[in-house]
């Protein structure tokens, strides 16, 4: 993969080059759903993590769980969950917003004073569209998405993943090398220059190779 191949996975839609990865172990915390799909869940980050060569946590030290998953039928839910407007400000108005888009799934990071992923919060719907989808293709699609901050617009046309022959869903190889890449020890947590992308492209040179 060259750097214009990758570039665009981390170029957002106002033409500004973001890059960010998880700066902790991830500890994730899952509401709204039953104790098969929490496991199946789980299951998905540890796999994505294993792939990077990242860490899972059973408690985040500052704040408890980092990684926080919430599976409702409207978005009503997020309202009427007891005190997430103090970690997500400006709830009510998100809320409308997402009602206005007929969204029926939302992420939020927060960043730690290093630039790295400290937290994510991802919020899913499910309406007709998301409840035909196979628990373990979503949950898998929903840690993809999460482990880096990738562009708005890198996943709009193509899923990051692909289905076998036995209509297995399994991550993109394309994919699965940017995440390893991006994990690598040598690259940095955090980048808003494109030549970061030249220097992905050269450790996936490397992977390969080796």
């Amino acid at each position: 993969m060259t750097e214009l191949d990758i570039a665009p996975y981390f170029t957002r839609s106002d033409g500004g080059y973001v890059f960010a990865r998880w700066g902790r172990p991830i500890a994730p915390v899952v509401f709204g759903v039953e104790d098969q799909t929490i496991s199946t869940l789980k299951g998905a980050i540890e796999a994505v993590c294993t792939l990077a060569g990242h860490e899972m946590a059973e408690t985040d030290p500052e704040l408890g769980a980092n990684f926080m998953v919430f599976f409702m039928r409207s978005w009503q839910e997020l309202l009427d969950t007891p005190n997430l407007d103090r970690m997500i400000p400006e709830l009510a108005q998100l809320v409308e917003r997402l009602r206005a888009a007929d969204a029926n799934q939302y992420r939020i990071f927060r960043f730690d004073p290093e630039g790295g992923i400290k937290a994510c919060f991802v919020f899913l719907k499910m309406d007709a569209v998301l409840a035909e989808v196979p628990a373990d293709t979503l949950c898998l699609g929903q840690v993809v998405q999460s482990v880096l901050l990738w562009s708005d617009a890198a996943f709009v046309n193509a899923s990051p993943l692909a289905l076998t022959g036995n209509d297995v869903a399994i991550l993109r190889p394309d994919v699965a090398a940017i995440i390893r890449a991006a994990y690598d020890r040598v690259m940095p947590v955090t980048a808003d220059d494109p030549s970061h992308a030249m220097r992905l492209s050269a450790r996936i040179g490397l992977q390969q190779t080796n």
